[in-house]
């Protein structure tokens, strides 16, 4: 790879390891990279002895909920395909480490020697990349090996650094690599034609096929079935994967209307954190998850009386936001005050409105879901209260909304049976959501 490349490598990973003497998340990660090639040694060993036949690659959690629907109907069509899932960051590696009957390790540092030492060991037959991961050594080995080699759910804008006339070409040297691209959209696929890359499908995105899969199989939930057995009629207000900077634009809201009640679910959350949420929210009229599931389980009856003095269930564990958006007749998406927002489709799928703040323009479900009336991006305080209000208080307008998400989510569910028609060739249908 470029020289320059390789120097920007060896300094980001170097900034990680000075990184690391502060922050947790970077130490993390970097004992998980310590230990990927033994991780390999020991899967060929007791699980995959010729080699992996698919090698995954995520960037972090979300990414792999891109590639999930894949690797499930794989392991269903063909339960001896051996599946190698590698991610990136912590957040992802953390919750996805022991995933069932797939071998998943941290991806090292995209050096040269580190490339080859994975590669050698992990022997993949095929490598899929998912939406943004272009890691030169990495593509150029695999190349250079004769490896079958993707990517999937990818998206394109004009402003990337693959489509600059000046400092472009290194970048665009990096897509030749792939035998082929599935994106997003039809405005990607064009993109990548005036650079001359052709073996492009509009496949779309496979996080919709993803979250079909979640409603179908919500997990059953009898401590929330009983919060909200306890007001059956009040207006329920789910905030998902929620920020501090979320939190200073509808937490107003919330205390100003004594009549809704709401499902708070943190993104990252500590003891403190929590206790500052319920200091914030008020500790009478807010309890954890944690706590109110051990009242439930001494006397089901005891917890539903309890919970009529309650307005704010919080969500004190991991795992639970995709299966709780179905109690919501609105829901608020955090992380758009601050970086971006996270999935908006997971929400959406249940037929509710949306509201997030305004980083949201990597996510063309964002506009596409606002542009259907489906959805609302908020930029301040003053304007989230308005559209929360509304939502509150006309029904129709509400129902239209909500109508207008599930119509949306059912138009654009299949990407995956593109791509595993195309690449393995397995042609089951996806199953529609049921009505």
């Amino acid at each position: 790879m470029n020289p320059l490349y390789n120097a920007a490598i060896k300094l980001y990973a170097g900034a990680v390891r000075v990184a690391s003497l502060s922050s947790v998340k970077a130490r993390t990660m970097l004992k998980g990279q310590s230990e990927t090639l033994q991780r390999l040694a020991d899967f060929r060993r007791d699980y995959a002895p010729d080699g992996f036949d698919v090698w995954f690659h995520a960037a972090s959690l979300g990414e792999f909920e891109q590639a999930r629907p894949l690797i499930d109907r794989l392991k269903a069509e063909n339960p001896d395909t051996k599946i190698l899932v590698s991610f990136f960051s912590p957040s992802g590696y953390t919750v996805r480490c022991n995933y069932p009957g797939v071998a998943v390790v941290y991806l090292p540092f995209d050096s040269p020697s580190a490339v080859k030492s994975f590669l050698d060991l992990a022997k993949p037959r095929k490598a899929i990349f998912v939406k943004y991961e272009f890691w030169g050594n990495f593509l150029n080995e695999l190349k250079r090996r004769g490896t079958d080699t993707y990517i999937i759910s990818a998206i394109f804008r004009p402003g990337q650094l693959f489509f600059r006339k000046t400092g472009g070409s290194l970048f665009r040297s990096l897509l030749d690599k792939f035998d082929h691209l599935y994106v997003q959209d039809e405005r990607s696929r064009l993109l990548l034609e005036g650079i001359g890359i052709k073996n492009v499908t509009v496949a779309g995105d496979t996080r919709f096929d993803r979250v079909t899969e979640i409603r179908a199989n919500a997990r059953e939930l009898p401590e929330i079935d009983c919060f909200m057995a306890s007001r059956p009629q009040t207006f329920t207000l789910v905030a998902g994967s929620s920020w501090p900077k979320d939190e200073e634009v509808y937490f107003g809201w919330l205390k100003a209307h004594g009549e809704v009640r709401a499902l708070i679910a943190p993104h990252e959350f500590d003891t403190n954190r929590l206790c500052i949420l319920r200091k914030s929210l008020g500790n009478k009229e807010s309890m954890l998850l944690s706590d109110f599931k051990r009242v439930y389980a001494d006397s089901p009856e005891r917890a539903k009386e309890h919970a009529k003095s309650l307005r704010y269930l919080i969500i004190d564990c991991f795992g639970l936001l995709s299966s709780l958006y179905r109690y919501a007749d609105a829901a608020y998406v955090g992380g758009g005050f601050g970086v971006s927002i996270h999935n908006i489709n997971e929400a959406a799928v249940y037929g509710i409105p949306v509201v997030f703040g305004p980083r949201h323009k990597k996510f063309n479900e964002a506009t596409d879901l606002i542009e259907c009336g489906a959805a609302f991006c908020a930029h301040s305080k003053d304007e989230t209260s308005q559209i929360l209000d509304k939502l509150l208080t006309d029904s129709d307008f509400r129902k239209n909304a909500g109508t207008a998400a599930d119509k949306y989510i059912r138009s654009n569910i299949g990407a995956s049976d593109i791509i595993l028609k195309d690449l393995f060739n397995i042609k089951q249908k996806h199953t529609p959501l049921n009505d």
